[in-house]
């Protein structure tokens, strides 16, 4: 019985998982797997990695059984796939065998594109699985993560969860599971903080936070904490450089609601309201001595000066010190 190729059918005779971040990639997989079980239990499901398939593999792995079962095979790393295996996908393509879902999880670069360009042009269903480098992107995907949980969680609760927990999704997930299984009701930053207290003290915002709210010796200690955790030094310049920058980029802005001036300067409306907190100290003399002051000790994390733990603490006490010119 033929099935539809439609972007939604977790059931496609063929699925893309493109990208390279690794929980996207086994929830794609798993969707397909969960699927396939449930209109058949005895669904067998192979997961292979290149060496594993090997020339001739796919025809005997595609080819009828004597008992017709429903067939799940996951081809990990597409991409590295020999010439002679990607050959005998491409030519599978084109007429998939009846009651077999193919998965091809693939990193998406250029290594192995004449097979991600086969699949396509084949009609798979694809399911974007992208690495997520950007802060505003794991926000995103936490904000997701508690809606599909079915909970509300406030935004200042989201963007605490992230500083505190970082840059793995799967720690992120894992946390967003952990919070909606053990509070009820709406959940919001107190109740992060409870949680991750530990973590969210080491995180670089942390240090930025303390630092532009002129809060040096709190900045200091956290900054003693994050590096003591392993985090980067670069991470906490770069936390210090947004933080400066959202201060310097509020206090020139027009006047507004929230919601108007988030549009303006490419800023949530909730951290409108926390910048407008935190820059009640400076001037724009303030906002110039601090840039500098971050701009130092970049430069001294980043192999400029022989050591990047006093470059950071300088630059703290410096803007420590430009929050509270006004005062």
């Amino acid at each position: 019985m033929a099935r539809k190729n439609a972007d939604d059918d977790p059931l496609a005779p063929l699925t893309l998982a493109v990208g390279q971040e690794e929980l996207l990639i086994d929830r794609a997989v798993r969707q397909v797997v969960l699927a396939a079980r449930a209109a058949d239990a005895d669904t067998d499901v192979r997961e292979l990695t290149p060496d594993q398939l090997q020339p001739g593999g796919l025809a005997e792995l595609t080819s009828p059984s004597l008992f017709a079962e429903r067939k799940v095979l996951v081809v990990r790393n597409a991409q590295d796939l020999s010439a002679d295996a990607v050959k005998e996908v491409k030519g599978y393509l084109p007429s998939p065998v009846d009651e077999v879902v193919l998965v091809l999880c693939h990193a998406g670069g250029a290594k192995g594109k004449g097979l991600l360009d086969a699949a396509r042009k084949a009609g798979a269903r694809e399911v974007p699985c992208p690495k997520m480098t950007k802060p505003a992107d794991r926000l995103a995907f936490v904000r997701t993560e508690f809606r599909t949980a079915g909970r509300a969680a406030t935004p200042e609760a989201c963007q605490t969860l992230v500083d505190a927990i970082g840059s793995d999704l799967r720690e992120l997930a894992a946390a967003v599971s952990q919070l909606t299984a053990d509070v009820e009701g709406t959940i919001d930053e107190a109740i992060v903080g409870r949680y991750y207290t530990g973590r969210a003290e080491t995180s670089s915002f942390t240090v930025a936070d303390r630092a532009v709210e002129g809060r040096a010796a709190e900045a200091l200690e956290a900054l003693r904490w994050s590096l003591s955790t392993g985090v980067a030094p670069v991470m906490i310049t770069s936390a210090l450089a947004q933080g400066v920058r959202a201060i310097g980029k509020l206090s020139s802005a027009r006047g507004g609601r929230p919601a108007d001036l988030a549009r303006e300067l490419g800023m949530p409306p909730w951290k409108i309201d926390r910048v407008r907190q935190q820059m009640r100290g400076w001037t724009p003399d303030g906002v110039s001595v601090a840039l500098r002051a971050v701009a130092e000790a970049d430069a001294g994390v980043k192999g400029g000066g022989d050591d990047p733990e006093y470059a950071l603490e300088k630059a703290i006490v410096t803007i420590a010190r430009a929050a509270r010119s006004r005062r």
